[in-house]
C-alpha cells in the first residue's frame, strides 16, 4: 500500500473514531466512508495494473460494504436489514475473490482451525438468538455467509497472515454488534466496532493487494 493512501486512511480512521464521542451528529455517515473509499481508491488502482480478475471481484465487494456502511450509518435502525444484505453480498464477492482454495490434504491440516471459528459461531448466535425475533432467519444466514468468509482467509491458495486477520477482525467486529443489539449493551461499543471493522477491511485489502501481488491465477 502506498505511503500515502496508508496516511489518508490512518488519518480517516482516526477521525471517525474520535468522532464517535460526539455523536449524534448531521452526516456522520460520510466520515465513515471516508477511510473505505481510501481503500476503494488503493484497490481500484492495484486492479487496474494487476488486471486480475479476483481484484474486480474483491472491489464490488468493498463497493458492497460501502452501501451496508452507508445504510447503517445513516439510519441504524430502520436501514438495519439493508445495512445486512449489503454486507452479506459483500462477503460473497470477498469468498469469490479468494479463489483458488487448497487440495483437501492441505485444508483438512487447518481442520481443527476451522472447528473452532464453527464453535465460536455457534456460540455467539446461541447467545443472540433470543434476541433476534423477526431477524432469526436473516441474521442466522448472515452469520453463516461471514463464517464462510473467515474459513475461506485460511483455506484459501491466497491464505496469508493479513487475510486471516481480517477474517478474525470482522466476525469480533459483527460478533460485537450482535451482542451488543440483542443480546446486552456494551460500553462504548461503536469505538470497537468501528475499531475492529476498519482493521479488518484494511487487512483484507493488504492481504489480496499487497501480501498476494505476486501470486499468478489458476
Amino acid at each position: 500500500m502506498t505511503r500515502s493512501h496508508l496516511t489518508l486512511f490512518l488519518f480517516f480512521t482516526s477521525i471517525y473514531l474520535i468522532s464517535i464521542f460526539f455523536q449524534p451528529y448531521p452526516l456522520s455517515w460520510i466520515l465513515k466512508l471516508l477511510p473505505i473509499m481510501v481503500l476503494l481508491h488503493f484497490s481500484w488502482k492495484r486492479a487496474s495494473e494487476t488486471k486480475v480478475p479476483s481484484h474486480k471481484l474483491f472491489i464490488i465487494g468493498l463497493v458492497f460494504s460501502a452501501f451496508g456502511d452507508f445504510f447503517l450509518g445513516y439510519d441504524p435502525v430502520n436501514w438495519f436489514v439493508l445495512g445486512l444484505g449489503s454486507f452479506l453480498v459483500a462477503h460473497i464477492f470477498y469468498i469469490l475473490s479468494l479463489r483458488p482454495f487448497l487440495e483437501k490434504g492441505e485444508a483438512i491440516k487447518r481442520l481443527p482451525i476451522v472447528v473452532l471459528y464453527c464453535l465460536y459461531s455457534v456460540s455467539m448466535f446461541s447467545l443472540i438468538c433470543g434476541g433476534l425475533g423477526d431477524l432469526f432467519i436473516p441474521v442466522f444466514v448472515y452469520m453463516t455467509v461471514l463464517l464462510l468468509m473467515g474459513i475461506t482467509t485460511l483455506l484459501s491458495q491466497k491464505s496469508n497472515k493479513w487475510l486471516i486477520i481480517g477474517g478474525v477482525s470482522f466476525i469480533l467486529s459483527d460478533s460485537l454488534i450482535g451482542l451488543d443489539k440483542f443480546y446486552q449493551p456494551i460500553p462504548f461499543e461503536s469505538l470497537f466496532i468501528m475499531s475492529t471493522y476498519y482493521l479488518a477491511q484494511f487487512s483484507l485489502v493488504k492481504g489480496l493487494f499487497v501480501t498476494n501481488k505476486t501470486l499468478k491465477e489458476k
